[in-house]
């Protein structure tokens, strides 16, 4: 379990980027934090790993401050996957990578060596490749993978899809889906509000450094006065709704109006699915 408690934190003293922010996140939960850039989201996970102290208020893991935590403990209890996977990977090999945590905490045994030869296989990785040399997407599934090799119950992603082309984003985030459906606890910043529609159960919407709206995804996404004050842009599938309730209220008066938005609609849905058949996208 994560609990803040009327935190407040800033970098080197300056303005606080959070302001008395408070919130829960019990075992198992899958919650994505949305916002603009500099809103606070980024400065709230690096508080959970223990990157950062809170400068007032309490960061509780497990119902223990992290301020009363070692560095080590909390590499145990959370995973971080940056949002490049360039700042993460630092060894010559796939197999050296993945070995890397075991080995920073002295558990590189032959236990620890057949967990690394198990993520190689249900990767398909090649264990003697250079990290370097992997394209972008394989860079940042190896950079996951070797969080989740280590098994902590929970898991830290800072923008998990930038960078990534359709099928890479589906990879990722599946592999993530899979991770949280085995009871690992998932807490990802994402601008990409249709991965976070697809996969978070949660929404915890931060403008300011302080918190403006917090649960379940949908209801929080169809919000037009927390999208407004945190300037996102709902899903696709989440906007055409909210479309049609707004011309829905109005049909009786402009059924034209109403049977042009319905058109225009059939006809994306319409090229969307072509677009999809071509491509053999999902």
């Amino acid at each position: 379990m994560i609990e803040f408690k009327n935190v407040s934190a800033s970098y080197d003293g300056e303005l606080p980027i959070l302001r008395d922010v408070s919130f829960l996140i019990p075992d198992g939960d899958f919650v994505a934090f949305v916002g603009t850039n500099g809103a606070g989201k980024s400065t709230t996970m690096r508080l959970i790993n223990g990157l950062l102290k809170p400068s007032s208020g309490q960061v509780l893991i497990d119902s223990v401050p992290t301020t009363q935590l070692r560095t080590s403990q909390l590499a145990a209890k959370v995973g971080f996957l940056f949002q490049n996977p360039d700042r993460q990977i630092c060894c010559s090999s796939v197999r050296e990578e993945l070995l890397f945590g075991f080995r920073a905490q002295g558990r590189a045994d032959a236990e620890a060596k057949a967990k690394v030869d198990a993520m190689i296989e249900r990767f398909g990785f090649d264990g003697d490749a250079e990290p370097f040399l992997l394209n972008r997407g394989t860079r940042q599934l190896l950079a996951l993978a070797s969080i989740i090799v280590m098994e902590p119950p929970v898991v830290v992603l800072d923008e998990p899809t930038t960078g990534l082309d359709f099928r890479e984003c589906a990879k990722v985030m599946d592999v993530i889906a899979e991770l949280s459906a085995c009871g690992t606890t998932v807490i990802m910043v994402c601008h990409d509000m249709e991965v976070v529609a697809d996969y978070a159960k949660r929404v915890i919407a931060i403008t300011a450094g302080q918190v403006v709206a917090d649960g379940e995804t949908f209801a929080v996404l169809r919000d037009r006065e927390v999208l407004a004050r945190t300037h996102l842009l709902p899903p696709q599938m989440v906007d055409v709704s909210l479309r049609l309730a707004e011309d829905g209220a109005v049909a009786a008066a402009s059924p034209a109006a109403l049977a042009d938005t319905l058109d225009e609609m059939t006809d994306a849905l319409a090229a969307a699915a072509g677009a999809c058949e071509r491509t053999g996208a999902r």
